[in-house]
């Protein structure tokens, strides 16, 4: 509300938007705190007749449920994710109209959405396009299915987007698609493979065997940021879920808690009011039936639907949302609409026939007795079909009031039940992390050779590795991946459909990444600002990496402490517990770069690989590591390859506590003795 009036305020004060008439439609509707009081519908419409141009600033108000045919565009400036609510405010602006300037007729011919967030745009697209579908929907389906469901809504629908070149072009179902993947991949980089855009179908681990349950505790939970917890042994007990693992409140349980929520005083009173409503309801004349039927609708939501929600929000307070509340008001009104609108049209119906059988008989009419008659067969009729719309109000009413207390207790109930369920899912996520946080340092140790995708990620990397960095075997990995049968706790095989991982991200994620490292790859650039172990988060284990900005200030010391080392071509510097070479590369570079190796080595190539066999030294505590040094160290460039270094894999810790370090030393580079 507060940034609508700042909005409304700038625009009234902005040369150009100042010359249209700016109506805020949000919350009570008041611009200040003046006493202006008509509905956010009225306004618009009136100032759309009094103002050749117009801006209405919605919060909350307009988006749903109404037509203003003379809206040509909606800008989106709120973070809305769900498509439904995203297509209903974006069709604001698509119904046809007529219209005339200067005595010539137009009509609107095109309507516009304009969306700053691509990602936001695109992927609520894609899911519009596909998830009304049970083929496509939660992300199911293959890609050219996909695409061909995106393909048909482009007819109905285009989207324009900027090209690589700042051009708006119109996309097709390929662009529509990939581009989402493009920034989703993007994302997933950027957190360190911590996004939950790499997981899919938490719900497969409701009800899946107990080693589904137990592999996911052995990663460490990784919250954002939260309270860490584990997974419970049986995370769907005490939910009310149906065979795919989503919430489905049981009708005796609804039945229930509307009885403890409301009671039969609450009902009573409900209904004694409401049938004011429905006396009045009768139309007096033939052309009033829309109206009353209007009214009645209008009673029915200010008498039976706002009470029964102030009573639950009264007993379990901040347990009903206001998403609930407009959920809740969104069904009544839908499920009542259908049966309201279906007893008033049986209503039209028969007044129609009684109507035109009264007519018909009027033609044959000869004598004022006749009249008299038809006019008193008329009015009975009309009298009963009165009456009987009467009755069938009354006993309507009484079973919309029951359904309207039913879909209060049932929102409520399936709401505690999605919070009770999304805890668990959130704990899955978490847990699974603390797995994903690992997958950028696999890139960087096994990637350079081999194309990582989440189907061959299992055969890369050594199964020893594998369980010293994320906790879980190999053979646990694909388990979670692909699914499989695993014994419940009575000893009986239960399937787990797997399929944790999306994929598609995942797959484009790493080639993300390696795509990165190898724009990063040359530590020589000055004008580099970034670095690729800023992509990679710190893990359970010692690969926590010490920041460049931190490395070059203990090089910088070390220069201080020793003037002119970094120009002595026998000058030797070790790393004794390299976490990612950072250091020895820092030192490298001052090598490469001092004047008077330059001097004594002219050809850049020599003098790199004169430094790495003579220079400088360096031992890694673990594989990962190792290969990880040796990545980064080795790899600044595709051309110049250096074949000798005295990068080694050892663990020196165990030695430096022993006191045995110098011997172990000699041992691993022998030319130093």
């Amino acid at each position: 509300m507060a940034s609508a009036k700042a909005l409304f305020s700038k625009l009234e004060k902005h040369p150009v938007f100042s010359k249209y008439k700016i109506i805020l439609a949000a919350g009570d509707g008041k611009t200040y705190d003046d006493d202006e009081t008509k509905k956010s519908f009225d306004k618009v419409v009136e100032s759309i007749e009094k103002y050749d141009k117009t801006i209405t600033l919605s919060v909350g108000q307009l988006t749903t449920g109404v037509t203003i045919p003379q809206w040509t565009a909606v800008l989106m400036l709120s973070n809305m994710k769900s498509p439904a609510l995203y297509m209903q405010a974006a069709f604001r602006a698509q119904n046809p109209c007529a219209f005339e300037v200067n005595g010539e007729f137009f009509r609107k011919t095109n309507a516009y959405v304009f969306d700053f967030d691509p990602a936001r745009t695109l992927m609520i697209y894609d899911d519009f396009a596909n998830d009304l579908i049970s083929e496509t929907s939660g992300g199911k389906g293959d890609s050219d299915t996909r695409k061909e469901h995106v393909r048909k809504l482009l007819n109905f629908f285009p989207v324009i987007g900027e090209d690589s070149e700042g051009k708006m072009i119109e996309l097709d179902a390929e662009k529509v698609l990939s581009i989402p993947r493009k920034i989703k991949c993007q994302e997933v980089v950027r957190r360190g493979f911590m996004s939950n855009f790499l997981f899919q179908n938490n719900s497969n681990v409701f009800g899946a065997p107990q080693a589904v349950i137990d592999i996911l505790n052995k990663m460490e939970s990784v919250s954002e940021p939260k309270t860490k917890s584990p997974i419970p042994d049986n995370p769907s007990e005490g939910l009310d879920l149906n065979s795919d693992g989503e919430i489905e409140v049981p009708e005796e349980k609804v039945i229930g808690t509307a009885a403890s929520l409301f009671g039969d005083k609450v009902y009573d009173d409900i209904s004694e009011k409401f049938s004011e409503a429905v006396n009045n309801a009768t139309p007096k004349e033939p052309d009033e039936t829309e109206k009353k039927l209007d009214e009645l609708k209008k009673a029915l939501k200010e008498q039976v639907t706002a009470p029964l929600i102030d009573k639950a929000k009264e007993k379990v307070g901040n347990e009903l949302s206001q998403s609930a509340k407009k959920e809740i008001e969104r069904k009544i009104e839908s499920s009542t609409d259908k049966e309201l609108n279906k007893t008033f049209g049986n209503y039209q119906i028969n007044q129609n026939i009684i109507k035109k059988e009264y007519e018909d008989r009027l033609d044959t009419v000869t004598t004022i007795e006749e009249r008299e008659q038809i006019d008193l067969d008329f009015e009975n009729k009309k009298k009963e079909i009165d009456e009987r719309l009467k009755n069938t109000l009354v006993k309507v009413a009484d079973e919309i009031i029951e359904h309207a207390g039913n879909t209060v207790a049932e929102v409520l109930e399936t709401s505690r039940e999605e919070k009770k369920a999304n805890a668990v899912k959130d704990s899955i996520r978490d847990h699974l992390r603390g797995f994903s946080r690992t997958i950028p340092s696999f890139i960087m140790a096994y990637g350079r050779d081999n194309e990582i995708t989440l189907s061959n990620f299992d055969t890369i990397v050594p199964n020893e590795v594998f369980k010293d960095v994320t906790s879980i075997t190999i053979d646990e990995f694909r388990f979670l991946r692909d699914g499989g049968d695993r014994p419940d706790s009575n000893g009986n095989m239960q399937h787990f459909e797997g399929h944790l991982f999306d994929p598609v991200v995942f797959d484009d994620s790493v080639r993300e990444f390696m795509s990165l490292q190898k724009k990063l790859a040359d530590y020589f650039d000055k004008s580099q600002t970034e670095d690729i172990f800023d992509y990679i988060p710190p893990q359970k284990t010692n690969q926590i990496f010490t920041p460049k900005r931190v490395v070059k200030e203990m090089v910088d010391d070390l220069e201080k402490e020793n003037p002119g080392c970094f120009n002595d071509p026998n000058h030797t510097f070790a790393d004794l517990y390299m976490k990612s070479g950072m250091y020895i590369t820092e030192i490298v570079k001052r090598l490469y770069q001092s004047p008077k190796m330059k001097e004594l080595f002219p050809d850049d190539t020599a003098r790199l690989r004169h430094i790495f066999e003579h220079q400088v030294y360096g031992c890694a505590p673990t594989e990962i590591i190792y290969r990880i040094c040796l990545s980064y160290i080795l790899g600044f460039s595709d051309e110049i390859k250096i074949e000798k270094h005295n990068i080694k894999l050892c663990d020196t810790l165990k030695y430096a506590q022993e006191g045995t370090m110098e011997e172990k030393l000699r041992e691993v580079f022998p030319e130093l003795r």
